[in-house]
């Protein structure tokens, strides 16, 4: 692939990049660990969430060794959630632009912190754990949701001079649910169905584990506080879901049609600095965004990189720490700047995405198709030969060995690309 694209593979730095300015410190964030402000911030959670657990383990007036039990929990909680919320910026496993936008899952922690320590004096039938599960899966990782909003349930249970495991049991396994079922959402997502699940079965676990056990006869009216469960969870992630779709979904998806526009600014410049490197994008674009489409990947991530990935042609840049300035700069939604450092950086050391492994075979095909045609413009080139002789190529020299892409994808991609036969025409 480095011989292909011709970029040099560099070790990452830490330093800023000399091409952003200050204004873009949080932007670039996800990049550069040294911003201060970022460190701080998460840096508290490990302090507030100890110093907040002594305080009300005191204020509810715990025995000595509960009171010892709970800020040693608080203070364990909080570094494991530092260095969670650390690995998965390094890796890149923030969804959304969440990875751009830590701050929003801090602001999240705290506000579910902040619930989950006064919960104890509120009856457990109607502890929104549901609604703080999503919102803390929503703006970080699921793993990291499901961690955080387990620590606060916990904490609720420990704060409680009689909390039981049951309690605990309940809004972890109902936590655990909705995320997995509502976890990857875009616009077109029906939440429906997964809500309605979610909450019938919070419904059946707070019965389960705690109507059932209660020393009185069981009447209908023993039901009315868990359905106020229900509909406190409901109303609160109707509102959550309406928020983020507009504010985080909708604007990232609205990103995407700005730069995958042909005639954004950033393309046009390429275009000006040279033209058959941008006709060389947008022919790869169109083979991988349908490939992409077809195997259910990430189609609109894929066309960015088609595009972007030599946009380094502009000022000479080939390194990422040279060309993610542009990235940065025009705000591309953070799963893409990932994408890009992925392909462009090369690192062969990591297995690499589908995407990735898409977008170098179509570039393959396509640089090959225009070198013959370059040789003779009259040629006529069996399609279905090449295509093979290409993929053929790259397995034996096992190339392809690196992408996490299975055979039947390889040879579905194959197909794809044989049916495009009318298309590499216009490459002449």
């Amino acid at each position: 692939m480095a011989a292909t694209n011709g970029i040099t593979e560099t070790k990452e730095t830490t330093d800023k990049s000399k091409h952003v300015s200050n204004d873009n410190a949080v932007l670039t964030s996800v990049f550069d660990k040294g911003e201060g402000p970022i460190r701080f911030l998460f840096g508290s959670i490990f302090f507030v969430t100890g110093l907040i657990l002594l305080a009300f383990s005191i204020v509810y007036d715990l025995k000595v060794e509960d009171i010892i039990r709970n800020t040693f929990t608080g203070f364990l909680c909080g570094g494991i959630l530092i260095y969670m919320i650390s690995d998965a910026s390094t890796r890149g496993l923030f969804a959304y632009d969440n990875g751009q936008k830590r701050n929003r899952f801090v602001v999240a922690y705290y506000a579910g912190l902040a619930i989950s320590v006064a919960l104890p004096m509120v009856t457990v039938e109607v502890w929104p754990y549901v609604f703080i599960f999503l919102l803390l899966g929503l703006f970080s990782t699921n793993e990291i949701g499901l961690f955080s909003g387990s620590m606060l349930v916990m904490f609720s249970v420990l704060l409680e001079k009689e909390g039981s495991y049951s309690e605990f049991f309940i809004y972890f396994i109902a936590g655990a649910v909705v995320l997995v079922l509502l976890r990857d959402l875009n616009e077109t997502t029906k939440i429906g169905v997964p809500i309605f699940i979610s909450l019938s079965l919070l419904f059946a676990l707070i019965v389960a584990y705690d109507i059932l056990f209660q020393n009185k006869n069981l009447v209908p009216t023993m039901f009315i506080v868990p359905l106020v469960n229900i509909i406190i969870n409901l109303i609160l992630m109707m509102i959550l879901l309406n928020i983020f779709g507009l504010y985080v979904i909708r604007k990232s998806n609205d990103r995407y049609m700005d730069i995958n526009d042909t005639e954004f600014p950033l393309l046009v410049q390429l275009k000006e600095k040279d033209k058959a490197a941008y006709f060389r994008a947008i022919h790869i674009a169109y083979l991988a965004e349908r490939i992409a489409l077809d195997l259910g990947l990430n189609a609109r991530a894929v066309k960015t990189m088609s595009y972007y990935y030599k946009i380094g042609l502009i000022d000479g840049s080939k390194t990422w720490d040279e060309v993610k300035h542009f990235y940065i700069e025009n705000n591309f939604p953070g799963e893409a700047i990932e994408y890009l450092k992925e392909y462009i950086s090369n690192d062969r050391s990591k297995h690499q995405s589908k995407e990735a492994a898409i977008i170098y075979m179509c570039e393959t095909l396509i640089d090959s198709i225009t070198y013959l045609f370059e040789k003779d413009s009259n040629t006529k080139i069996n399609y279905d030969d090449l295509i093979d002789k290409i993929f053929m190529h790259k397995i034996d020299n096992k190339e392809l060995y690196n992408y996490d892409i299975s055979l039947y994808e390889i040879d579905r991609m194959k197909q794809l690309m044989k049916k495009e036969k009318l298309y590499y025409d216009f490459l002449r």
